[in-house]
Formats: C-alpha cells, structure tokens, sequence
C-alpha cells in the first residue's frame, strides 16, 4: 500500500493542474449488494486489457467515499460511461445536486445486467464488472473489474471533463463543415415557455447591427438547457434561476411577476385583480414544465394555501389552450403578444393583489472559460433589450 507522502507539494500542485488539462469521460460508477447500493462520480476509468480471460478496466475511487467499501464488499460493480446530456446525474453523483428526496439514484431510470449493479437505463457505454483486484494508492482503492456485460448505444458522445469544467467532443471532420469566416458562430439556449417570446427579437438586435450569425439552439426545460451549458453544447442560455448548480456566471436580466389567465367568459374576469385566496378552490392549469410548477405550487405554499390542480401540462401553448376552453384558469409569468389561444379563442389576464416572490430571469455562461464575439454581442443585446424596459412585454419588471 502507497501512503501519501507529497514530499515536493509544488510538484503535487503542478500535477494536479497537469490532470486537469486532460480531458477524460465522466463516469458514475455504481454497486448493489450485501453492503448496499452506492454510486460516486470518477474521471479516472481506463482499459487494462482486452486479452484477459475476460476484458479488464480500473476505475479509481477515493477511499473516503462509501461506494468504495461498498464495492469491496459487494464485489461487483458497473462503470456507466455518461453521454454529454448526462451532467445532471454526475453533478448528482459527485454531491454538486440533492435530489428533492435526497436519494442519488433518483435522478435517473435505472435497470441491472448480468452482476446486479445499477446501470442508467441510457448511457453511452456500460461495463458490468466482477471485482478481481484491488490496490490502495495514496487516497484511492484502484478496482480492477473483468467486464461481465456491456451496453452501447449508438449513436452517442461522451460528456467530458477538462479545466474543471464539462464539455463536449468537436470531430475534425465538423470543424471542416463549420460556417465560413464571415459568420459568427452563436451557441444560445433557452428555456422553452419565454424563448420564442425573446430569442427572435434579441437575434435581430444583433442581425440590426450588422453580425452574420451561424446559429446553433438548444431549446428544453431547464434542466436540459443547464446540462447543455455545462456540457458545452451551448455558450449562453436563457434560463430562470433557479437550480443552476455550480460552475456558472449570470447577467441577471429581470424579475417576472405571474399574472392570472382566464378564458374570457370567466366569472373572475371581472375583477380587476385577483388574491391567491380567489384562486385556490378553483380549478387550476399547472405548467409543470421544471421549475414552473414548483414555483407556482410554492406561491400557494408561502400563503397557506392549497390549489386545485385539475390538469398538469409541460406546454404553454397547451395551458392557454385548456384555459381558453374553460378547463380552469393558470399562473403564467411570459406574456405573449397575442390574446388568443392557438384555435382563435380570446383570452384574459389579471396581476396578483400582492406583490410575491418573482422568477428571476437570467443570462447564464460558464464561469470559467472565454466568450467568442458573437456570443458578447449577444450579451450586450440581452443588456440593451432589458434595459429598454419594452412594452411588449409588460409583465416584467426591473430586477432590484
């Protein structure tokens, strides 16, 4: 067994930055057993040899971690390789994120294979592994697994680790592909319910100005954008915030305030505002599309109240729609234009008789790394167009 004895700490700190330029997968390595189910986060999984009587690999976990006296016990484990969606499970796994319930194993699907060790139901690769050998290195158990089964699927890239931060593969061949110099290219997310309502606009703000832009969206919930942020899928996302984890910048852009809809037709109608307390016995639309729901739902909670959800939906087109044929009424912060339904259906709004928390829109970047120049110019519309205070969107209000 090799104690750590760093007799050269300047050395340590050099190699640890050295380690950190190379990038390497990111993997959740998982176990089931006598000892219990356990899963932690590693970047150092490597191949030993495929000429074994079975294949081998080593993956290295601390020895401070509970999955690695687990996998001593259980004698068995499953390196699941993550695809470059997959931050959220790692951030999960590496104790960046707590699951609502507090349970890791939560934040995804999960099936077994031939050794009963949990593997994500959609990785990129699994290796299902029988524990053979161990070595105990400074502060890490080295576990060297015979692989007992694996998974594929295809087609797939890997979520990546480099400079302490999450990314993506770029093939040489794409990089060929890429728009010419004229363009700019621009890597934008948004959350799905208010980027149509701003993405266009703030697009041609800079088409305005005279930038060519070679256009790359993420559109999702918020999740999805985050993961796609951090994974390097995206520069820049339009995203509430809320749930953002580590390693992230924002521009804060404002604060929205929900606004009641109605179909035209509806007895509150009539009124000029409305309290929560008018709203809690009546039948509700719930956007549920993540963090929506929560925070509408939390609106209720702060005041003591219980709402009557009738109907949960992911779309916003589809909760104006179910509003409009008078299914309920919902809690909307994005305002759009129009007020009809998608089928030609009028529709009302009302504000809240009170001030509540509001949902902070924001600009989000990776904290560390550097923006090109399509992606600041795109930062400084999104500072211009808020500043503007604009009158079509008169539901948002200047952030403190």
């Amino acid at each position: 067994m090799l104690q750590p004895t760093p007799s050269d700490p300047d050395l340590r700190a050099r190699f640890l930055g050295g380690m950190a330029a190379a990038a390497c997968t990111v993997n959740v390595v998982t176990t089931d057993g006598a000892a219990g189910r356990f899963g932690v986060t590693v970047s150092a999984m490597a191949s030993v040899s495929a000429d074994t009587e079975r294949p081998t690999l080593l993956v290295c976990v601390h020895r401070q971690s509970r999955a690695a006296e687990a996998i001593r016990e259980n004698g068995v484990f499953c390196v699941n390789v993550l695809r470059d969606d997959q931050s959220y499970i790692s951030d999960c796994f590496a104790g960046r994120y707590r699951t609502p319930d507090g349970d890791k194993f939560s934040c995804a699907r999960w099936t077994t294979q031939v050794t009963g060790a949990p593997r994500v139901v959609d990785p990129l690769v699994a290796f299902d592994c029988r524990l053979v050998s161990q070595v105990e290195v400074g502060t890490h158990y080295v576990f060297f697994g015979a692989v007992a089964d694996l998974y594929r699927a295809e087609p797939g890239s890997p979520l990546i680790y480099a400079n302490r931060a999450y990314g993506t593969p770029t093939r040489h061949a794409d990089r060929a592909a890429e728009a010419p110099p004229a363009t700019e290219a621009l890597r934008v997310g948004a959350f799905h319910t208010f980027g149509p309502h701003l993405l266009p606009g703030l697009l041609g703000r800079l088409s305005e100005a005279g930038h060519a832009i070679d256009l790359k969206l993420l559109e999702g919930d918020q999740r999805r954008v985050v993961e796609g942020l951090k994974a390097g899928e995206v520069d820049l996302a339009l995203v509430y915030d809320l749930d953002l984890g580590e390693g992230l910048a924002t521009d804060p852009l404002d604060a929205l305030q929900p606004y009641v809809l109605l179909a035209e037709g509806h007895p509150l109608a009539a009124r000029a505002a409305l309290a929560l307390e008018d709203l809690a016995s009546e039948p509700m639309i719930l956007l549920d599309a993540p963090p929506s729901g929560r925070y509408f739902l939390s609106l209720f909670e702060a005041a003591g109240l219980a709402p009557t959800v009738r109907v949960r939906t992911l779309s916003f087109e589809m909760a104006r729609g179910l509003v409009a044929h008078g299914f309920g009424y919902a809690l909307l912060a994005t305002r759009p234009a129009s007020g009809l339904s998608y089928d030609g259906r009028p529709l009302v709004s009302r504000p809240l008789d009170r001030a509540v928390a509001p949902s902070r829109l924001v600009l989000a970047r990776r904290a560390e790394g550097r923006l090109g120049p399509a992606a600041e110019a795109f930062r400084r519309a999104c500072a211009a167009r808020f500043a503007d205070a604009p009158a079509e969107m008169p539901a948002l209000e200047p952030t403190p």
